[in-house]
């Protein structure tokens, strides 16, 4: 597959691009880090902490709280802060480092600061308080929505560097996990974005906008309506065809993402000719056993919704042995996962009204197949336990096989 011509947003002229999602991250945290600090050292100026409490003479450092609100020694002598690589010091939030100030004040000078606040003036009050407030919201973290803003512009920014385009990119991965992220990128405009990022120069861009698309359209009915209402499944089906790995993989992980118990997405995957696409993938021999489990994995799918949903007609796809032999042929492999995926296809397969007529004719070679995987999982020496959960699963289809030949072979002609 030839790289695809890639047309972006325009950029103003001498643009800089902006930084990283994830540098942005890092100096909020250092930022936070340092702030809080300052507002300790603040409320211990003002009585609201005893200075013996906060100075640790052992340790030479302050006291925190960990995540579950127990206090902790400093970072550097404490080894349970080792394993944490996302601690960025301080308390969890600004309610759990006012409670601990209060906890460990002088209620005598409580009062006397009290009274102190109480003889401000209404303007030096009010300025008191929009000091705390300025303080407080530079304390927050950004929020996922924030971040996601973030991403989507540097996306569309013309003068950002490949590197840090696929940055963006990896942020948006990670923050299109959470399900209400994944339905607001749409609203922010990023999914548009990405999308048209899907026919970038570059592979590896081309990849992660697929995986975004198939991560945020996972079980979300919401997210794969608009994937495919702009119009993104064509291309994905396209890019399954990629000579680049990566990229067919991850272009099919997200076509089965946006069809799976979709009604429309599946009828448009048969219109574009998706499963002349899945044929052609488990038709070549050499195709990379992770794209061969995903494409077996697919039919499945498709099979299973067809089962749940059997008023609708059934597509020719279903009853072609140009798509059944390839997947018995999958019987040989040495990927127990696979094996295992392949036996679930065929046995919803067999479970279709269109497989009557296969099966009269040995539904294309069922029983050889069949024959060969028990030899092979006899021989598995390393997976031994689910050699034989396999081998049970595969004594299972032939034993829907054989009921349904001795059912079709009852129906008179």
């Amino acid at each position: 597959m030839q790289p695809m011509p890639w047309t972006g947003m325009p950029s103003k002229q001498g643009h800089q691009p902006s930084k990283s999602v994830r540098q942005k991250l890092l100096e909020n945290r250092m930022e936070r880090s340092v702030l809080t600090f300052a507002l300790v050292v603040v409320m211990t100026a003002l009585g609201f902490s005893r200075a013996e409490q906060v100075n640790n003479s052992a340790s030479g450092g302050l006291l925190w709280t960990s995540g579950d609100g127990h206090l902790v020694g400093n970072a550097e002598t404490d080894e349970s802060l080792n394993d944490h690589e996302e601690f960025d010091g301080g308390f969890p939030s600004l309610d759990g480092m006012l409670q601990w100030a209060i906890g460990h004040s002088d209620p005598a000078k409580l009062e006397l600061k009290a009274h102190d606040v109480q003889q401000l003036s209404a303007d030096e009050l009010q300025k008191r308080q929009m000091e705390l407030k300025e303080l407080v919201e530079k304390l927050e973290m950004p929020s996922d929505a924030k971040l996601m803003k973030i991403a989507i512009d540097d996306l569309n920014n013309l003068s950002l560097s490949l590197v840090d385009r696929h940055r963006a990119l990896e942020e948006l991965l990670v923050l299109v996990e959470a399900i209400d992220n994944a339905n607001d990128l749409h609203k922010m405009g990023g999914l548009s974005v990405v999308i048209r990022e899907l026919t970038h120069s570059d592979s590896g861009v081309r990849t992660k906008c697929a995986w975004i698309i198939g991560k945020a359209s996972q079980n979300n009915p919401i997210v794969q309506e608009q994937v495919l209402e702009l119009g993104a499944l064509p291309t994905l089906i396209t890019m399954v065809k990629s000579s680049f790995t990566e990229e067919a993989i991850k272009a099919l992980y997200a076509v089965s993402s946006v069809i799976r118990n979709n009604q429309n997405g599946i009828e448009l995957f048969y219109s574009e000719g998706g499963d002349l696409m899945v044929q052609g993938v488990l038709s070549n021999v050499t195709t990379d056993v992770r794209l061969q489990r995903r494409s077996v994995s697919l039919v499945g799918d498709l099979a299973e919704h067809q089962l749940e949903h059997s008023s609708k007609p059934e597509p020719r796809f279903f009853s072609n042995c140009a798509l059944v032999r390839p997947v018995l042929d999958l019987t040989t492999s040495n990927d127990l996962d696979l094996q295992e995926k392949v036996l679930v296809t065929v046995k919803n397969l067999l479970m279709l009204k269109s497989a009557d007529l296969l099966v009269v004719d040995g539904f294309c070679g069922l029983k050889g197949a069949l024959e060969r995987m028990r030899h092979q999982l006899q021989q598995e020496e390393d997976r031994r336990e689910y050699a034989i959960d396999v081998e049970g699963l595969c004594k299972e289809v032939n034993s829907i096989y054989l009921e349904k030949l001795n059912k079709v072979s009852q129906v008179p002609t």
